[in-house]
């Protein structure tokens, strides 16, 4: 009688160990672009220079909540267990970016504005946004496995999506204390900051991004792998 087996990707050998040297490696290059090639601003010092991770992470963090509110949207048209997966995975990786904004920002904040944190409308919008989507994945966690929880789940990541335009805008609707966009200007791209800033910013924000891809591959992974071992415990529960 011949063993059952767990399936392995094809590419997964493959593609995984250049997507982990290509992460490395453009990490390396926006370690050295920040502290090496980015000159120091001259107004705030030293402690801009964790805006290089503060934008990127919170770029990655409103692309991955993107991807849970698309997976979700599909999961809730086609009923597929694969969109579940997808949107799950990018929940937990969105979350820890989010949660790495949570905690540049009020670095960030200390020397600038003398403070940790202030009810700012952004701010605000942002530990609102890390709540929702802590609360998605509190969702899963404490529920039964299942459809109903995947569909549960896919509301609330389609409903805290909602968030992310608000933040976006706040600080043009509101009077904010956090600093306008210097990135994307009425006058351009970039032409708010320093070449040499917009390029470290650049570099960083392509490093961050390739992390979530990173991950999420991982993640994804591993959540396949965990539906494939339930699978063979039940076929190996109901053939005795």
């Amino acid at each position: 009688m011949s063993e059952e087996r767990l399936p392995e990707s094809e590419n997964d050998g493959d593609e995984t160990p250049v997507l982990i040297w290509l992460t490395a490696a453009a990490l390396l290059a926006a370690m050295g672009a920040i502290f090496l090639y980015a000159p120091t601003e001259a107004t705030e010092g030293m402690v801009q220079r964790i805006m290089y991770f503060h934008i990127p992470s919170a770029w990655v963090a409103f692309f991955a909540f993107f991807i849970v509110f698309v997976c979700s949207v599909l999961f809730l048209w086609k009923r597929d267990r694969e969109w579940d997966i997808y949107a799950n995975a990018s929940a937990e990786v969105g979350l820890m970016f989010c949660t790495l904004v949570l905690i540049t920002g009020p670095i960030w904040a200390k020397p600038v504005w003398g403070t940790w944190w202030v009810w700012d409308a952004r701010l605000t919008s942002t530990l609102v946004l890390w709540l929702i989507y802590a609360a998605y994945l509190m969702l899963r966690a404490r529920s039964e496995p299942g459809s109903m929880r995947a569909r549960y789940a896919a509301v609330v990541g389609i409903v805290g999506f909602l968030d992310i335009p608000i933040i976006h805008f706040s600080v043009l609707w509101w009077r904010t204390f956090h600093p306008q966009p210097k990135m994307i200007t009425s006058e351009g791209i970039g032409t708010g900051m320093e070449t040499p800033m917009v390029v470290a910013l650049m570099i960083s924000l392509g490093a961050f991004t390739l992390l979530y891809f990173l991950l999420m591959g991982q993640r994804v992974r591993l959540e396949k792998l965990k539906d494939e071992i339930d699978r063979l415990k039940r076929n190996r529960l109901y053939s005795h």
